[in-house]
Order: C-alpha cells, then sequence, then structure tokens
C-alpha cells in the first residue's frame, strides 16, 4: 500500500514537472521532510534516486516532438551534471543537516524571488 502513495507523489511531481519544467526534487524533498520526517540528506539523496531512471525521458519526448528541447544542449548538460554531482553530493556529506537545509531554502527563496518581480 506504501508503495502506491510513493507512485501517487511520483505522479504528482511528474505532472509539475513535466508541465512547468522544474526538477522534481524541490517538490520532492518538502514533501519527503515534511510528509516523511526525512532528515535533509536522506530526503536529498532520495530525490537524486528517482533520476537514475529515466523520469524525465516521457515529458521530454512529448517537448522534443514539438520542436521545444534542443537534444545536443540537453546531452551535453547532463554530462555535466553527470560530473557535478559527483562532487556535490561529496561536498553535501561533508555539511549539517541544518546547514544543508537551509542553503537548500535560500536557493528556492532566491529563485521564487527573481521568478515574481522579473518582468
Amino acid at each position: 500500500m506504501q508503495a502506491l502513495v510513493y507512485i501517487a507523489i511520483g505522479v504528482l511531481i511528474g505532472v509539475l514537472s513535466g508541465l512547468v519544467g522544474i526538477g522534481g526534487g524541490a517538490l520532492l524533498i518538502p514533501i519527503l521532510i515534511y510528509g516523511y520526517h526525512f532528515d535533509q540528506h536522506k530526503a536529498q539523496g532520495t530525490s537524486l534516486a528517482m533520476l537514475l531512471a529515466p523520469s524525465g525521458f516521457l515529458a521530454f519526448w512529448k517537448y522534443y516532438k514539438a520542436g521545444n528541447a534542443d537534444l545536443v544542449v540537453g546531452l551535453w548538460i547532463a554530462v555535466g551534471v553527470f560530473l557535478g554531482g559527483y562532487f556535490g553530493g561529496e561536498l553535501a556529506q561533508r555539511l549539517s543537516d541544518v546547514a544543508l537545509r537551509r542553503g537548500f531554502s535560500v536557493f528556492l527563496i532566491a529563485i521564487a524571488l527573481k521568478m515574481f518581480f522579473q518582468k
């Protein structure tokens, strides 16, 4: 039964990610922290686990078929994400849970404010 709840969370995140083009972690991490009482490290690690599968492939395919995705640029960025993810994961393990959570929060607030006030 719990698996169905996790699948439903995944569907919600997938729909919102496909709709507005965000990474699911911005949604999944708060759900895991506040809904399932994960600590910041475990929430972020679990969010990364969801990326291992081709989670965004079907949403990407819709955009690509409509001419709204640059596959070459996306693949080059994926190489950077692959390498950067290693170093980011290493750094995250060295930070306290509180520092990691606060950094994540500041990042989300900064993006939200920029998007809200931009014309």
